[in-house]
């Protein structure tokens, strides 16, 4: 059994992300930029620009990590195989008659299987982001878990140039420093494996990408599935809250509940407060009448 195990972890750990993978993470980036407001006004008005913007979304993780390694952040053109893919794929998205394209992505199978090997493109790009650090950068440890994280999760940092580029940035609107859950996974990723490269962490990198890829895929498709907005790390987050930084205890109590009701039902809890101010002003309405 623990051949099978070795043997399974080791083919998985050497699976090609190109061209399969690489398809499905451009698709799922372009499809996210579609859906920006605005976004499919620029690509008719102004294509060089939204050309940009597709690329920022593609490439923003490889973009960021050049930046915090001092190399050049076009470093990306290199590879214009996988330049030129996610330019035909823009293109198709964008561009395709009918939204054929488009169409076809929001068939929930097809959505959920391109989301799901975008997430396993994840733990690609946090690996090859620490290697290549670690070439420059052997026993920093943060320099690793910076780069790795930013390799894997770079894009969401880079949408922001991506809103100013188009001209729908907004002050208010900026939410760096309010990560979601692609980014607070990719975090705990970039720490795991980082570990693992100083040998601290008793397990096989290859056991490691396997298990860590598989958690990611799963927690994302589940999400999709239930329509859950909120972070199935968040009861941790409560907990390591409540131990460094004395969360309050009906705070935190609050914060849990609220969280397992809306992984439970599969919709987000916020609603519930501003429906019930409306029953409240209803009833004031009437008796005001």
């Amino acid at each position: 059994m623990e051949r099978v195990w070795e043997e399974l972890t080791l083919a998985f750990s050497r699976i090609s992300m190109f061209p399969f993978f690489d398809i499905a993470h451009y698709l799922v980036s372009v499809m996210t930029l579609r859906q920006q407001l605005g976004a499919v006004t620029v690509a008719w008005q102004n294509p060089l620009a939204s050309w940009f913007s597709a690329m920022l979304y593609c490439f923003g993780g490889g973009i960021l990590s050049c930046i915090l390694l001092g190399e050049a952040p076009t470093k990306f053109l290199e590879n214009s195989t996988n330049v030129l893919l996610a330019s035909s794929i823009w293109y198709i998205v964008f561009y395709c008659p009918y939204d054929i394209v488009c169409e076809c992505y929001c068939f929930p199978p097809v959505q959920l299987m391109a989301v799901g090997m975008k997430e396993v493109t994840r733990t690609w790009k946090i690996t090859g982001g620490i290697t290549h650090a670690s070439s420059n950068y052997t026993d920093a440890w943060m320099v690793l878990v910076a780069i790795g994280w930013a390799r894997g999760a770079g894009g969401n940092v880079i949408i922001s140039l991506e809103q100013l580029l188009r001209g729908t940035w907004k002050p208010e609107t900026g939410k760096l420093l309010e990560m979601s859950y692609p980014v607070k996974i990719t975090l705990v990723g970039a720490v795991l494996f980082t570990l693992q490269h100083a040998e601290k962490l008793p397990m096989e990198k290859h056991s490691l990408m396997f298990c860590y890829t598989f958690f990611i895929v799963f927690t994302k498709i589940t999400m999709m599935l239930t329509e859950c907005n909120s972070s199935p790390l968040t009861p941790f987050e409560i907990i390591l809250g409540r131990l460094l930084f004395g969360l309050r205890q009906h705070e935190a109590s609050a914060l849990l509940r609220n969280t397992l009701k809306s992984s439970f039902n599969g919709t987000s809890t916020s609603s519930k407060p501003g429906s019930t101010s409306n029953e409240n002003k209803k009833k004031h309405n009437k008796k005001t009448e």
